[in-house]
């Protein structure tokens, strides 16, 4: 079995992060999000992922080389953005005609079995078997209707809410028949939800399969934090401190939490609960942290609070700073004593803020 994972996306909705890292590279529970992902491939029996990529490539080739967790790692790099559709067709040399095979959005963290996945298109011999996940709002979604057996009969690209009847949406996890090359031109970008499966639904050839567990995208801030959130929950599940980590006298630990390696936290500091830290991050005395995503070499000084907020790495947070839900702190900011960053505030890479800022705006 081959995987296909779209890696390629710019990431715009987590800048100013993603300036500097592709989204995939994001540590979840301090582990790049990609990670979880190729671990749950081999887990499957994958023995050969193709990463389809385009925005920062070098990144994933550096880190990933031509192997991880026994599967073979393949590139399919784009000149120019190709979208779904586009990134398939030109990684068709690499996939090849032998027989189906998965393609997984890289921004997804599912709790799925790849393994039914597979089973239900060889079954109703499909084209295309497209992953579903039941949700509240499904404007940002593909929405599809299925028959009794499972066969798809409409799917509709983000619909208005007076425009759809059903609450399943496209979970950005498919199984493909070879046969699906055939449907998509080469050379241009190609939507494969605009452009192919609205036809397959036509011809009787798409189906779908719904399942039930943890299913999230990370491309915006709120379901980055919920997807570490989760992964915690799930997958932790307890206080994970690497070996080196160092506790400064009596340290309230509220599990699940996960602190790598070399990390320091001062006296009467409160971590958790969801809290990742990452390698070689001082954390100073009396300091309060949950529902956060510290990246690596940051330094939090002393009585400083922070709640559900991403800080980029090697950023260095002032004394008594204050930095509230849904803050984003760029990598080498650098926030200055007594500054409160009020909810939604955005500092990019490399800027010093001197001042509270008490209105949801970028910090440029």
């Amino acid at each position: 079995m081959k995987a296909v994972v779209l890696a390629g996306g710019f990431g715009t909705r987590l800048r100013p992060l993603s300036c500097t890292r592709p989204k995939l590279l994001f540590p979840v529970g301090n582990k790049p999000l990609l990670d979880w992902t190729l671990k749950k491939l081999a887990k499957s029996g994958v023995e050969e992922v193709v990463l389809a990529v385009n925005y920062m490539a070098e990144a994933f080739i550096h880190r990933y080389g031509n192997s991880k967790y026994g599967m073979k790692l393949l590139y399919s790099k784009e000149d120019k953005p190709l979208r779904t559709g586009g990134a398939i067709k030109k990684a068709e040399e690499l996939i090849g005609h032998e027989e189906p095979f998965l393609v997984l959005n890289g921004d997804i963290l599912a709790n799925i079995s790849y393994k039914e996945l597979v089973e239900k298109n060889r079954v109703n011999n499909a084209i295309a078997t497209i992953a579903l996940y039941r949700v509240e709002d499904t404007s940002q979604y593909g929405v599809v209707e299925l028959t009794e057996k499972g066969c798809v009969t409409q799917f509709v690209e983000k619909p208005s809410s007076d425009k759809t009847t059903s609450d399943l949406v496209n979970a950005g996890i498919y199984v493909f028949d070879p046969k699906i090359f055939e449907y998509i031109p080469c050379n241009k970008p190609v939507s494969i939800e605009n452009e192919v499966f609205p036809k397959l639904a036509v011809e009787g050839k798409l189906y779908g399969h719904i399942f039930e567990g943890m299913w999230i995208d990370i491309g915006e801030l709120k379901n980055y934090l919920k997807a570490n959130q989760l992964l915690l929950d799930i997958e932790i599940k307890k206080s994970q401190l690497a070996s080196d980590v160092i506790l400064e006298g009596k340290v309230e630990i509220k599990a699940p939490i996960v602190i790598d390696r070399k990390t320091i936290i001062g006296e009467k500091s409160k971590i958790g609960p969801h809290v990742s830290l990452g390698e070689r991050v001082s954390v100073g005395k009396g300091v309060s942290i949950e529902n956060s995503v510290i990246f690596p070499g940051t330094m939090i000084s002393d009585f400083t609070s922070i709640r559900g907020a991403i800080i980029g790495e090697s950023a260095i947070i002032g004394r008594w700073v204050k930095i509230e839900d849904e803050c984003i702190v760029g990598d080498h900011a650098m926030i200055q004593d007594k500054v409160t960053l009020t909810r939604g505030v955005t500092v990019c890479p490399s800027k010093e803020v001197t001042e509270s800022v008490l209105s949801p705006i970028r910090v440029m």
